[in-house]
């Protein structure tokens, strides 16, 4: 291996610490199966899930935001009023506004921080880390806290079959603070938008184009409509591309990475990346099968799960991939420090 690490005017980035939450409340495969006409073995076969977990009535996106950021200052031993900037990457805020970031920064008690809310998707938790790290390499902050999370179940229709098999609720936040003497941390990021994809995956009402009416709630136009077979053929393809495009611009191949870890949308979306990169199936992290696509939510998710199997150690080299509603597509290339 040859790694080319990308210059950083000033210092480089890492992350010191990870925090998670899931809602306690369990919808298995069986319990759709009595709620649409579908069957575990269909959903199992097509998209690898068992279950997802769902956000209890009279909660919000920012309550399991606040729940993640508390465990990650916890495992930092960092008190909420030494955190700088709190970055939220969500499609499902609590409301319109405030942001989600204001809403968590007021739960948590990090007086003095400021913050906003990054609308990408599935990719929202990867944009939303790469502006953390851009504000700690550029020497303006020392301490972000980056959330990543989502509450599809909030927008999703229960009569359709091809999309309520697929979402669940969750997510979790990381620590940025400035890599030591000798530590590498992030290396580099490659991102596209194609706006020509927003047909193919939106949630039609409730913003200025098509505000809340009786029509747009009679017509489902708040739940989430997707053109299966499009985002499909989309995300096959550019998640692929853009991880083998960042590979090679580090001089690194698929064997040198310590772990691939993938937004979780659909397993046979992770397996072809996967194949393509040349890797070995132990190292790429798939637990979609314990929470379905939480959006943004998954790729935090997935690094405790890739923890909680010795599958991601300090030292190691990880490769971050995502693609969401825009189309977006984001990843991310470090080294992990901690």
């Amino acid at each position: 291996m040859s790694l080319t690490v990308r210059p950083v005017v000033g210092r480089r980035a890492k992350i010191t610490a990870l925090g998670t939450y899931v809602p306690p409340q369990v919808l298995t495969n069986q319990d759709l199966e009595k709620m649409v006409e579908t069957s575990d073995e269909w959903i199992l076969e097509r998209t690898g899930i068992r279950e997802r977990h769902v956000l209890a009535p009279g909660l919000g996106l920012s309550d399991m935001c606040t729940e993640a950021a508390k465990k990650c200052l916890a495992a930092r031993g960092m008190g909420p009023k030494e955190v700088e900037v709190i970055l939220v990457g969500t499609v499902t805020p609590d409301m319109m506004f405030p942001s989600t970031a204001c809403l968590v920064q007021n739960k948590i008690g990090a007086t003095g921080a400021w913050g906003f809310d990054v609308s990408g998707g599935c990719s929202g938790f990867v944009y939303a880390l790469e502006a953390g790290v851009k504000m700690v390499e550029s020497g303006a902050q020392s301490k972000v806290l980056v959330c990543g999370a989502d509450a599809n179940t909030r927008m999703t229709d229960y009569t359709d079959r091809t999309t309520c098999v697929l979402f669940g609720d969750g997510g979790g936040a990381v620590l940025l603070e400035p890599a030591g003497e000798g530590e590498i941390g992030f290396i580099d990021y490659v991102n596209e938008i194609d706006g020509s994809g927003g047909v193919s995956l939106n949630l039609p009402a409730g913003g200025s184009l098509n505000p809340s009416t009786h029509e747009t709630v009679d017509k489902k136009m708040h739940y989430i409509h997707q053109d299966g077979p499009a985002v499909y053929k989309f995300a096959v393809r550019k998640m692929a591309e853009a991880t083998v495009k960042i590979l090679e611009r580090n001089g690194v191949t698929g064997a040198d990475l310590g772990c691939f870890i993938p937004h979780q949308a659909n397993k046979r979306i992770i397996t072809s990346t996967a194949e393509r990169l040349g890797m070995d199936p132990e190292r790429v992290i798939i637990n979609i099968e314990k929470y379905g696509n939480t959006s943004s939510g998954t790729i935090p998710l997935a690094m405790e799960t890739a923890i909680e199997e010795g599958k991601l150690k300090k030292g190691d080299l990880v490769l971050l991939a995502a693609v969401g509603a825009g189309f977006t597509v984001g990843t991310v290339l470090l080294r992990w420090e901690i």
